[in-house]
């Protein structure tokens, strides 16, 4: 896996994935940046969000779920202090679908956390507080 991230001026770089999509992320205006793009430890977030949504989906579509959306809600806090790494995260899932069973939707939540969601793992092994929940909505309702 490769990334390529160049700076363009100020605090905003626009960052590139090996499968050639690009981001643009930029500082608050308070420390330089233009506030064009997301600031990188959101998009540490967002990556975050994304892997273990990814793999709740993944986990529910192989059991049958008959899901029809998916939101990860995500919330952080970091250190007072330099470097202000996050502390901890609460990843709120809300899970959309038709007649969709608690456990099957906890199991999918638990697997991602503790098996499958390498961004999750990373970021616990490195000391972060990682917490999660759920709520299952009725589609249509």
């Amino acid at each position: 896996m490769k990334a390529r991230v160049k700076w363009t001026d100020g605090r905003q770089f626009v960052t590139e994935s090996g499968s050639g999509h690009a981001v643009v992320i930029d500082g608050n205006p308070d420390n330089g940046g233009r506030n064009t793009g997301p600031r990188p430890m959101e998009m540490l977030l967002m990556g975050l969000g994304g892997c273990t949504s990814y793999d709740v989906i993944n986990i529910l579509e192989k059991a049958r779920a008959d899901v029809t959306d998916c939101v990860a809600e995500i919330e952080a806090e970091r250190a007072d202090s330099t470097p202000a790494v996050f502390t901890r995260i609460h990843i709120h899932f809300v899970v959309t679908g038709r007649s969709l069973k608690e456990e099957r939707v906890k199991r999918a939540v638990e697997l991602s956390a503790e098996k499958y969601c390498s961004a999750s793992l990373m970021l616990e092994r490195g000391g972060v507080e990682i917490s999660h929940d759920f709520e299952i909505r009725e589609a249509g309702a």
